[in-house]
């Protein structure tokens, strides 16, 4: 078992799972996928930003700690009304440094981290297909510079965005299903 993906606090919870790595990889794919294919609520974490900050990314402009505030409050709010609910969810978020990953999990134990990963040009090239997106792609190599990998001590599962969606999402689904042996009649691997 990889350090900080096993069980531990948050284990007997229904996680709600955060899909993050930077603009391109594939977020909000994969995040759908697995809430369809778990059967669980889906959150397009970028639909929590205000009208600010998603001018100030169509622009090309990096948002700063300040702007991301409320936007991380607003998806934490979301993970608490689905713990409310008994848990499992799932949404899109960045999550590129830790204090964010940390402001997200803070008193969510059930909070579990799924990073996409690839290279700038994978990522680069994945952009130039992209349509009718707001996010710059001009924003891509700020991203890549800002994201902090995981600690250890983080429960987080890395896929590279090279895999095909069901891959992703079975392998998801198998992680989760470790970490939460509730969760053994749910879904299928």
């Amino acid at each position: 078992m990889v350090p900080g993906q096993g069980r531990g606090e948050g284990a007997d919870m229904t996680p709600v799972v955060v899909v993050m790595g930077v603009t391109g990889t594939g977020k909000t794919t994969l995040a759908r996928q697995l809430a369809t294919d778990l059967d669980w609520p889906f959150q397009e974490g970028d639909q929590l930003h205000s009208a600010g900050n998603l001018a100030k990314l169509a622009a090309g402009v990096a948002l700063t700690d300040e702007d991301r505030a409320p936007w991380l409050a607003a998806i934490g709010r979301w993970i608490d009304a689905r713990n409310a609910q008994g848990g499992g969810g799932t949404v899109s978020c960045s999550a590129l440094r830790r204090s964010y990953r940390d402001t997200l999990r803070a008193g969510r134990p059930n909070v579990r981290f799924v990073l996409l990963t690839g290279t700038h040009d994978q990522i680069s090239a994945r952009l130039a297909h992209r349509t009718g997106h707001f996010m710059s792609p001009s924003l891509l190599t700020s991203q890549l510079n800002a994201l902090e990998p995981p600690g250890v001590d983080e429960p987080v599962l890395s896929l590279p965005i090279m895999l095909e969606l069901a891959e992703k999402s079975a392998r998801v689904q198998r992680w989760l299903h470790e970490t939460h042996p509730a969760l053994a009649t749910m879904g299928q691997t």
